[in-house]
């Protein structure tokens, strides 16, 4: 597998239990709510509150909770303030950890990220002391069934992708920020309705956890997503396939 895909293929597995959590429409209609907030009601000249909306509607979110999270943002309904807070730390074995909140009671935040890091075993840091280990990518995931390897190819590369990679049931496309929203849009205007679409961190170094260690990790990563104010969370681990599926088992 390839490192750039690695990380977003473990997120796309263990992601797939979060919509039985729950977490998928109250996630997304804070960052709705935030991007509209800090660039606008329209999505035309606003690209983060256009990827969230498109996020949306790719978990089927009806058009009335989108429309309401923009009037929040933008102040035209009464609503929660967010904060935006990205805390830093390691994990056992050393792993980084990046941990992207949005909150309305920074003091909770901060005392939920702690407990759940110490209880692992882990521990916070302080700003950038692992947030330089992460950049910014666009992660496209498509089925195999939506289209031929190769006609994708020339679609998505056309558009702006970085790299694309094959794995077992789908597709995986890597793309820089800056022209995230110009592949998925070469892919709606082509009718293929993405498995995810997400501006993602990814590490650009791995550190290699196998066995206990490896689901010690996954553990925490579930913990930490758990919380009720996080957004995302980001890992530097290398892990298995073979660990991977036999996390939860």
């Amino acid at each position: 597998m390839s490192g750039h895909s690695k990380w977003a293929t473990i997120k796309r597995a263990k992601g797939k239990n979060d919509a039985a959590r729950g977490k998928v429409f109250n996630r997304l209609i804070r960052e709705i709510t935030i991007a509209a907030k800090m660039g606008g009601g329209d999505p035309d000249a606003n690209p983060r509150l256009r990827s969230a909306i498109a996020s949306a509607r790719a978990q089927n979110m009806p058009n009335k909770n989108v429309d309401n999270a923009i009037q929040k943002g933008t102040g035209q309904l009464e609503g929660v303030t967010y904060e935006e807070i990205t805390f830093e730390g390691y994990g056992p074995g050393g792993v980084a950890i990046l941990i992207e909140t949005m909150t309305d009671n920074k003091n909770r935040t901060v005392a939920e990220v702690r407990h759940v890091l110490t209880k692992a075993g882990g521990n916070l840091g302080s700003t950038n002391s692992v947030g330089w280990m992460f950049h910014a990518r666009g992660a496209i995931t498509v089925l195999k069934d939506a289209i031929g390897e190769d006609d994708l190819m020339e679609l998505v590369l056309e558009a702006g992708a970085e790299d694309m990679t094959v794995e077992d049931d789908c597709y995986s496309i890597a793309t820089p920020p800056d022209t995230f929203s110009d592949v998925r849009d070469a892919l709606d205007r082509t009718g293929i309705k993405p498995d995810s679409a997400e501006l993602t961190k990814e590490p650009e170094n791995s550190v290699k956890v196998e066995g206990e260690a490896a689901q010690k990790i996954l553990r925490l990563v579930d913990a930490l997503d758990d919380l009720d104010d996080t957004q995302h969370v980001y890992a530097n681990c290398d892990i298995s396939d073979e660990d991977l599926a036999q996390y939860g088992s």
